[in-house]
């Protein structure tokens, strides 16, 4: 069983990393980021910006030479805030620059990604597509309000992966595609935004992991 898994961090800091050490354990391992990265632990990494249709085609190529098909795609590229963007608090604070770069990250690029893998899916054997989404892109859930472009992009990520899940009960009925909320990880993702969180509801990287990967299966 082949797993691919997108945005896990050369450092091995992150979601996608645990989830690429916990599946290694058994499996063979793809891990893709922007960041070139060594092999190790089983795992064989690659380097592509799930954001760019042309490298997405190019580790596709790649990958299909290799002539291991894929049995699961994992997601756990996002992103809330970075060296230009911010959660914005406030509509006055909107700037379409950061909307796209929010949205390139957590909806778009999502989406690109299973497009250009899902010819490589094992088409004999149950199979799952998953993605990281956030408890926050739930419309009817959201009472605070604030963070405008994380939560609608990540509102947008979860219509884009209802519509695939639909098309694929036609064309690729063995498939299972799963949206997941993490939790609220001790990740740099969630770093800024800590302070108002319980202590018992900040789970460590590799206890969402294993929970994820527990759901699943």
């Amino acid at each position: 069983m082949t797993i691919l898994i997108a945005g896990a961090s050369p450092d091995g800091s992150n979601i996608g990393s645990h989830l690429a050490r916990h599946y290694a354990l058994n499996h063979p391992v793809l891990t893709v980021s922007r960041t070139r990265a060594a092999a190790k632990h089983g795992i064989t990494h690659f380097e592509c910006d799930i954001s760019d249709t042309t490298a997405l085609q190019a580790l596709a190529s790649q990958l299909k030479a290799l002539g291991h098909p894929l049995n699961g795609i994992i997601n756990t590229v996002g992103l809330l805030h970075g060296q230009e963007v911010r959660p914005e608090k406030a509509l006055s604070q909107l700037k379409l620059p950061q909307m796209n770069a929010v949205f390139l990250a957590n909806a778009f690029g999502p989406i690109l990604l299973i497009q250009a893998m899902l010819p490589l899916l094992h088409k004999g054997v149950p199979t799952f597509i998953a993605s990281l989404s956030a408890r926050v892109g739930s419309i009817s859930d959201n009472q605070l309000g604030g963070w405008y472009s994380y939560r609608a992009a990540k509102a947008a990520q979860n219509q884009l992966f209802k519509t695939l899940a639909i098309e694929l009960q036609r064309s690729h009925p063995q498939v299972t595609c799963l949206q997941l909320h993490p939790g609220t990880v001790d990740t740099a993702l969630s770093k800024p935004f800590q302070s108002s969180v319980a202590t018992a509801k900040l789970f460590t990287p590799e206890f969402s992991a294993k929970a994820l990967a527990q759901v699943i299966a």
